[in-house]
């Protein structure tokens, strides 16, 4: 599925309705959802609107330099947000060191990590894709790919 987001409003309308999609399955596992992207591209402003459309009150910061911010959800599907920023990780043992299986096993953590790509051992085969790019008219385009 593609969708092109003129402003944030239409951002929070693609998030709303990744989220949808996605609730409707019981996991055996978190909820794993890769942001691809280059910079700038919006993975953290994604990441801010499902927080705030899962209840998330405080303000939610690109976790660059804290590597991982966890957020407390009251949600029936969800407990915790995990927000993970794999731009400094260089390979998955690094990701691993921060407690990574033991995060993805509880089924009631839903997971955002930007920069998958240099974690790739360590996530999931099925986890969900959000591709992030820019439109040659500045706006934001989504590929999202769900886990099968």
């Amino acid at each position: 599925m593609q969708k092109v987001s003129k402003d944030i409003r239409q951002t929070q309308k693609i998030a709303e309705n990744f989220l949808k999609s996605i609730q409707k399955k019981k996991n055996k596992n978190a909820c794993v959802v890769g942001l691809y992207g280059n910079l700038g591209t919006g993975k953290t402003a994604f990441t801010q609107k499902v927080a705030k459309i899962l209840g998330v009150k405080r303000k939610v910061n690109s976790p660059t330099f804290m590597i991982m911010n966890n957020y407390k959800l009251k949600n029936k599907n969800y407990k915790l947000l995990i927000h993970i920023d794999a731009y400094r990780l260089k390979n998955k043992k690094e990701l691993l060191l921060l407690g990574w299986k033991g995060i993805i096993s509880d089924p009631r953590n839903i997971i955002f990590i930007e920069w998958p790509e240099n974690v790739k051992g360590a996530l999931p085969k099925k986890h969900h894709k959000i591709f992030i790019s820019h439109t040659k008219e500045g706006y934001r385009k989504f590929k999202i790919k769900k886990a099968q």
